[in-house]
């Protein structure tokens, strides 16, 4: 992006990437603003995918009906000190197929855009943890997802709390993950 763009921010993308770590007690009473939700699904939308074809849909949870449905998919409790919960779900009908062995770019397109509201929830000063680990059933028995709609991961969004802990990351060194041929 150029510097003549009329939106430019000289956001230091390494520092965003670095100091970004999962957040596991929220403060439920201080719900996202619509306008901060609104830019962090922007960032979900603006993902890349195979063939362009966007096979996702966005779901944010806020309504302690549908929240109080979802919990019971996973295990931990922590997760309900959030006030929203973001959903990526798609479809694999609608995902870009290899013609070779019939392979689909569901699970990457779907990780691309829930990687990019991650980092743009980090971005807006909004704690995230994306979460893997759960009851397929449960969860899709509760938003009625049918045979075709997947879900690979989700998040809690909120505010983090003032107790909450964060871990330093610990990473591989550069030259240990990395492979220069």
């Amino acid at each position: 992006m150029s510097s003549t763009h009329e939106n430019y921010c000289p956001l230091n993308f390494h520092n965003l990437v670095r100091e970004r770590c999962s957040i596991r007690s929220f403060r439920k009473d201080r719900p996202l603003p619509e306008a901060v939700i609104h830019r962090i699904l922007e960032a979900g939308r603006l993902a890349p995918s195979g063939k362009n074809l966007q096979p996702w849909t966005f779901i944010v949870v806020s309504s302690a009906e549908m929240l109080a449905k979802i919990y019971p998919c996973y295990s931990r409790d922590w997760v309900q000190s959030a006030p929203h919960l973001l959903i990526v779900k798609g479809k694999r009908s609608g995902a870009w197929q290899r013609k070779k062995d019939s392979y689909t770019s569901l699970e990457t397109d779907l990780a691309i855009a829930m990687d990019h509201m991650i980092l743009a929830a980090a971005y807006e000063g909004v704690g995230s943890c994306w979460i893997a680990a759960f009851d397929r059933d449960i969860l899709y028995d509760a938003l009625g997802l049918s045979d075709d709609e997947e879900i690979f991961s989700f998040t809690p969004l909120g505010y983090a709390a003032p107790d909450a802990v964060t871990v330093p990351k610990t990473r591989k060194p550069l030259d240990e993950v990395a492979v220069f041929l």
